[in-house]
């Protein structure tokens, strides 16, 4: 009675949370499954049919046209005209065939259709075909218009990558994307690190007031302070006569909208961490810097790579920041500008855009992955307790 009662309280609850959590998982699992299916299938392929039957092959119906009088040959009284629709392409095969427009697939491959007039076509599905007439063929028989369902088995290149690597531009923005992403996620962390053991753990005039002001800056809006803050630095560039558009301010930039954050959530890490190991440092004679590089640093890990995760993806997929402060140019052009660009210039060539796409996604991926672990816990970390 006590494990059924503890079942009704406990167990449907549990699993209704593991039936969402499920649920999330396909939600997200299904479209980047199909963007990685539709990056590796031949371009044919994914014009006709949906990433989910690349593994069972897909029907397209085009138009070919038999041979000319002057192939014919004489086999009794009947007039043959022989060939293959399928001439060149191996592996595929014939499922229906037909004369008209409106019914490509009339008969099926095999099956003798009779034209009437004592003209018959038959068309098997190796692609061989046999257009017989009761006379002979004149010039208006000549170069048969008909249309040919074509049942093509599984084709899967590394040839979209290839293309989207090296001629459309996008490894040059990989490389772009990394040289601003990097920079940017590091420097805020470092910055904000040393703000947060300050205003946890040091005791100084205005302490209280700079708190709020972190907490109130975060929810400024990006786009309000981008201008002004893009006309200081021009300002700042001018003077010191250095090129507007440069990497640094990019890194600048990034690191100044993302310290608010990165100071609120690391201070409400570092000020939960247990006061008897600050003040035994303290007692024997570490100084606040030795305390933070010694103690704490190595302690904030989890925090330190839960924010890392934020910055990381914000600034991967960044596309404004990056047109303001760094340009449109081939040269400095991030990933999401080049797909952006490739977007509307190849808007109808999907094997290049879902590749791109893959290729867009693979580092944020990899990083999420690799740091997952720590997310949960240095979110909620001094949740409960804090200084």
């Amino acid at each position: 009675m006590t494990l059924a009662r503890d079942f009704f309280k406990i167990g449907p609850a549990r699993l209704f949370v593991h039936f969402v959590v499920l649920v999330i998982v396909i939600l997200w699992l299904i479209p980047t499954l199909g963007i990685f299916i539709s990056a590796l299938r031949d371009k044919d392929q994914l014009v006709v049919s949906g990433w989910w039957t690349a593994f069972a092959g897909s029907s397209r119906t085009v138009a070919s046209r038999l041979g000319q009088p002057d192939q014919q040959k004489q086999e009794g009284a009947t007039y043959v005209i022989a060939g293959n629709v399928l001439e060149g392409q191996e592996g595929r095969s014939i499922k229906a065939f037909g004369t008209r427009v409106q019914q490509p697939a009339a008969n099926s491959a095999g099956e003798t259709a009779d034209l009437g007039d004592g003209v018959s076509l038959l068309v098997n599905s190796d692609g061989t075909y046999r257009y017989t007439k009761n006379a002979p063929f004149g010039p208006d028989d000549g170069g048969r218009r008909i249309y040919v369902s074509i049942a093509t088995p599984p084709e899967f290149t590394m040839q979209n990558y290839r293309t989207v690597l090296t001629g459309e531009g996008i490894g040059q923005s990989f490389i772009n994307s990394l040289t601003v992403t990097i920079p940017a996620t590091i420097i805020p962390i470092l910055i904000a690190a040393f703000a947060a053991y300050a205003l946890s753990w040091m005791e100084f005039p205005g302490r209280a007031l700079l708190i709020a002001l972190v907490v109130g800056l975060i929810v400024v809006p990006l786009q309000m302070s981008l201008i002004p803050l893009l006309r200081l630095y021009n300002m700042v560039g001018a003077a010191f006569d250095a090129p507007s558009k440069t990497y640094l301010g990019i890194w600048l930039a990034h690191t100044a909208f993302g310290m608010p954050l990165a100071i609120y959530l690391l201070r409400a890490y570092i000020a939960g961490l247990p006061k008897e190991i600050i003040e035994s440092a303290r007692v024997d004679g570490a100084s606040d810097f030795e305390i933070f590089v010694r103690i704490v640093l190595p302690l904030s890990f989890p925090a330190l790579a839960s924010f890392a995760i934020f910055q990381f993806l914000w600034v991967w997929n960044d596309l404004l920041v990056a047109m303001v402060f760094l340009g449109t140019d081939r040269q400095h052009l991030v990933l999401t500008g080049a797909l952006n660009a490739l977007l509307g210039s190849r808007g109808g060539n999907w094997e290049i855009l879902t590749a791109s796409a893959f290729v867009t996604i693979i580092i944020p991926l990899l990083v999420f992955f690799g740091l997952q672990r720590y997310l949960v816990r240095g979110l909620l970390a001094g949740s409960v307790k804090g200084g």
